[in-house]
C-alpha cells in the first residue's frame, strides 16, 4: 500500500472510531460530520448545530497529508491522536503538529516539517 493510502486509512480510521465513540455519549442536537477531500488530502471532523441554547459549528479534527507526512492541524479535544495514529501504521516521523510553531516543533519528538 502507498503511503498517501496508508496515511489516509490510517486518519479515516481515527476519524470513524471516534465518532463511534462519540455516537454512545452524546446527549444533544450537535451532528458531526466527517469531510474527507480525498483530491486535495483533507480530513476533518466538524460539528454543527445546538447544544441548548448555543450554536456550534466548527472542527474537532483536521488533518492534511503534505508531502509525505500527515500534518495534524487541529485537535480541539483531549484525545492523544498520534498515538492511534502510530498504533495504525504511522511513524512518529511521519506526523507534524501544524498547530506548534515551527521553532518549537524540533522538541515535540516529531516531525518538524
Amino acid at each position: 500500500m502507498d503511503k498517501i493510502k496508508l496515511f489516509q486509512k490510517a486518519i479515516l480510521h481515527f476519524l470513524n472510531g471516534y465518532l463511534s465513540d462519540m455516537s454512545r455519549t452524546i446527549n444533544s442536537d450537535v451532528q458531526y460530520k466527517i469531510l474527507a477531500d480525498y483530491e486535495n488530502n483533507s480530513f476533518q471532523l466538524l460539528a454543527t448545530g445546538w447544544n441548548g441554547k448555543h450554536y456550534v459549528f466548527g472542527p474537532l479534527f483536521h488533518f492534511d497529508i503534505i508531502n509525505d507526512k500527515i500534518w495534524m492541524q487541529c485537535n480541539n479535544t483531549e484525545r492523544e491522536v498520534v498515538d492511534e495514529l502510530m498504533a495504525n501504521g504511522v511513524s512518529s516521523q511521519e506526523i507534524v503538529l501544524g498547530f506548534v510553531p515551527p521553532n518549537a516543533r524540533l522538541h515535540t519528538g516529531f516531525a518538524a516539517a
